[in-house]
């Protein structure tokens, strides 16, 4: 059997981030990354790699996922998330659920013990429960930084370019050794959104798609304006037609913005290895491993690479930012 040379990317979320966020957000990206394709090294699958890199980011507090995720208007945590396996297309999707700290585990062991696609809420928690898969207090999901911005913008002292800051929603593509694509998406959504509201993550086409006959995508931005356009799809129907992943992902965002004046970043691979990460906005902290060389970046056209080296990280201890 011909095998593929692995890849894994991962992207942290889009916007604008201050200063003193930049770096440790580029740090955990680029941890995820190594992380997932330690797992394919071992044996993992694409899904595998995803999901791998997917949980890292959803129990650091510093990203919109899991732990750290941003409040509802009622001040609670509210999470969407999707997996898709670009061999079968089959996919596990999550909304709007509660007390859970890995809602990509929970889409995944949607995926792959239900015929359903996507479960919300009180369905969720009881599969959840069925599974043996533990909820957890939501007060371990909220942070004094996501705390803080619930207020702010709760006292109507938050201006057009707070909503921008730190997004934070997070995602993963990957390609592995056997030529399969898959894709995740994790989130906490928008701030103070009205209860109950489910974004573009956990929608196939929107928030990720994943096919072996053209590629994987991740998508982060306004999930309102991302859903109208089916983004995640529109780039991988590019792709079929025979663009890279640099010119689909181009397109697709460009259409975007001219048709809905949203900002956006996606994360590509496509079925022969090919890979991107790009966005419109000032900012997306994004990693990739391939070719045993690690690649990444936070501002527009910013790419950097080191060799991929046996680092041993410290991570996993939670900071109350």
């Amino acid at each position: 059997m011909c095998t593929r040379n692995p890849v894994i990317v991962v992207h942290g979320g889009c916007g604008i981030y201050k200063e003193d966020f930049k770096e440790v957000c580029l740090l955990i990206v680029k941890e995820a990354a190594l992380q997932a394709y330690r797992r394919v090294q071992q044996g993992g699958s694409a899904l595998d790699m995803v999901e791998e890199a997917s949980i890292i980011l959803e129990n650091d507090p510093h990203f919109n996922a899991g732990c750290g995720a941003v409040l509802n208007e009622c001040g609670e945590v509210e999470l969407d998330a999707m997996i898709m396996d670009g061999k079968s297309l089959d996919t596990g999707a999550v909304a709007a659920v509660r007390n859970i700290a890995n809602p990509t585990k929970l889409a995944r062991l949607i995926l792959e013990q239900t015929n359903h696609v996507m479960l919300s809420d009180r369905g969720a928690s009881r599969f959840a429960k069925s599974v043996g898969l533990p909820e957890i207090p939501m007060e371990f999901l909220i942070t004094e930084r996501s705390r803080e911005r619930w207020r702010t913008k709760l006292s109507g002292a938050s201006t057009p370019v707070d909503s921008q800051i730190d997004h934070g929603t997070i995602g993963a593509v990957a390609l592995d050794t056997d030529g399969n694509v898959a894709c995740a998406t994790s989130t906490g959504g928008l701030n103070n959104t009205l209860v109950g509201r489910i974004g573009d993550t956990p929608c196939i086409g929107s928030g990720g798609y994943a096919d072996n006959l053209s590629g994987a995508v991740s998508t982060t931005g306004k999930g309102e304006a991302i859903m109208k356009i089916t983004l995640a799809r529109l780039i991988t129907f590019y792709m079929e037609q025979g663009m890279s992943p640099a010119e689909a992902a181009d397109t697709g965002l460009q259409r975007l913005l001219a048709r809905l004046q949203s900002r956006a970043g996606v994360i590509v691979v496509n079925n022969a290895g090919d890979w991107t990460a790009k966005f419109t906005t000032e900012n997306m902290p994004w990693a990739a491993v391939a070719g045993d060389k690690l690649y990444y970046g936070i501002a527009l056209g910013e790419i950097r690479n080191s060799a991929i080296e046996d680092t041993s990280f410290q991570h996993g201890a939670r900071s109350d930012i």
